[in-house]
């Protein structure tokens, strides 16, 4: 950007004035649609995630538990980006498996966005997701409560 002052070109820069806690962990309640078998279920996700100083990125770790008959579970690696101020966009790749325990592994990518309402060290806000695995792919609409630290 440049202003014109006294036949001077000053250049300016444009700062975000919002910064973003170097960690959060956060959690989140959805309503989960397996495309497949057409059903909804409950769906609950926690990640942590590490944010880069000065920069709109952050790298973390994230699990999912989806409440219906396969016991659904997902662990992956978030790659989290904000384009704008309140406006997050994460990558997860991982993997899921079914049950208890880790015997089928397969690959699973999760595609999330949320918009946050900022109150003190936590924000509030809707998410949307979307999500593949080799044995289904789901939606999830839901609510993401955040703590920065």
């Amino acid at each position: 950007m440049y202003t014109l002052n006294a036949q001077d070109m000053e250049k300016t820069a444009v700062i975000d004035h919002h910064e973003h806690h170097r960690h959060e962990v956060g959690i989140a309640n959805s309503a989960v649609f397996f495309l497949n078998e057409k059903e909804f279920s409950y769906g609950l996700h926690a990640h942590y995630i590490h944010n880069f100083p000065e920069t709109r990125l952050g790298i973390g770790v994230g699990y999912e538990r989806i409440f219906d008959e396969h016991k659904h579970n997902s662990l992956g690696v978030v790659l989290s980006y904000r384009p704008v101020n309140k406006l997050s966009l994460s990558v997860t790749p991982g993997f899921a498996f079914e049950g208890s325990g880790s015997g089928d592994l397969n690959f699973a990518l999760h595609l999330e966005t949320l918009y946050e309402f900022q109150i003190e060290d936590m924000h509030v806000g809707p998410l949307l997701e979307f999500a593949y695995d080799s044995e289904d792919v789901h939606f999830s609409a839901g609510v993401h409560i955040g703590l920065g630290f």
